[in-house]
């Protein structure tokens, strides 16, 4: 099979390999649509992944090509990347987001940029005929951004300001209009991606708005205390990104908390259990129609091509939001 594979750091591959073989847990998925994820260009050029080489992705869709029990085949599928161990006690208390001994797929195990993966049971969510497979590749990032709107519990007219207006920053705004959030405002440092929000009906965050809840979602420190000057007294932040490096405050920036009696949140990954299932929770918006998600994939490459969605990225050679791998064709 063919597949975009990580030899080293800065030494992603398209090539050929086996087709895995399914445990009696798994199923064999041929992957159709794979996201290429923020995480996923550091990973490729300055951090790696846990072992090499490694088939990276983590946000993809596809088709059940085989099931030894017989019951799964041709279902269309998105994956839940993260694979818990089932016996700690975050894991006990169906927090599986927080398992201490947890595997993941395209980071600690192959993932789906590859025409075929193995994939456990557990981990797959079934698509309606009305989603698309590059809808379906943006089930992981669509939940992501549905946990961190959560943690808000905003309230109808409230205001919203978002730092990053990414893929899973703009994704958020959407969740939070959906549950009745009035203006939802964004700043980003790339003033394209501002451009870009406006055409989606967002708003540019100017000075002197003040703003009742907050997402961060870039993880640098001058992003966080322009956030938390803009909140009202009482209001709540949700802290999304992951930093690249570390994280400082001013006295001022840290008085900000204190004077304001903010509540400060964190968010990481998704919720997916019985009583909680940002998944579920994702397909069922997706398909009735209240997120709107295709406008975001602003480029599609073939796997083929993997080095030059990669390079776009990296370089930021142009403006890009979503950029989508078209893996198998249909």
């Amino acid at each position: 099979m063919k597949c975009a594979n990580l030899h080293a750091i800065n030494d992603l591959r398209f090539e050929e390999t086996d087709r895995p073989v399914c445990a009696s847990d798994e199923v064999l998925v041929r992957v159709k649509s794979c996201g290429i994820c923020g995480s996923d260009v550091p990973r490729v050029f300055t951090k790696g992944t846990y072992h090499f080489p490694t088939i990276i992705g983590h946000e993809f869709s596809g088709i059940v090509a085989e099931d030894s029990e017989g019951k799964l085949v041709g279902k269309r599928v998105a994956v839940f990347p993260l694979l818990p161990c089932f016996s700690c006690e975050s894991c006990k208390t169906e927090n599986y987001a927080a398992c201490v001994n947890y595997d993941y797929y395209g980071s600690r195990r192959d993932g789906g940029m590859a025409e075929y993966i193995a994939v456990k049971r557990w981990n797959l969510v079934e698509l309606p005929d009305n989603i698309s497979y590059d809808e379906g590749a943006m089930c992981e990032p669509i939940s992501v951004g549905r946990h961190a709107v959560m943690k808000l519990n905003i309230q109808k007219g409230e205001n919203l300001l978002i730092s990053g207006a990414g893929p899973i920053g703009i994704i958020a705004g959407q969740w939070a209009k959906s549950m009745g959030a009035g203006d939802v405002y964004y700043f980003d440092i790339d003033s394209r991606k501002i451009e870009f929000a406006k055409t989606l009906d967002f708003k540019e965050y100017e000075e002197g708005v003040k703003i009742d809840c907050v997402i961060e979602g870039t993880g640098h420190s001058g992003a966080i205390e322009r956030c938390l000057a803009a909140i009202k007294p009482f209001g709540k932040i949700v802290l999304m990104g992951n930093p690249a490096g570390d994280v400082t405050f001013s006295q001022k920036t840290y008085w900000y908390i204190l004077r304001k009696e903010l509540t400060v949140l964190g968010t990481w990954n998704s919720s997916y259990a019985e009583r909680n299932n940002d998944w579920k929770e994702s397909v069922a918006a997706l398909s009735g129609g209240k997120l709107a998600v295709k406008a975001l994939i602003t480029h599609k490459y073939p796997i083929e091509r993997c080095n030059e969605a990669f390079s776009l990225m990296a370089e930021r050679k142009e403006f890009f939001n979503k950029v989508m791998l078209s893996v198998s064709e249909e």
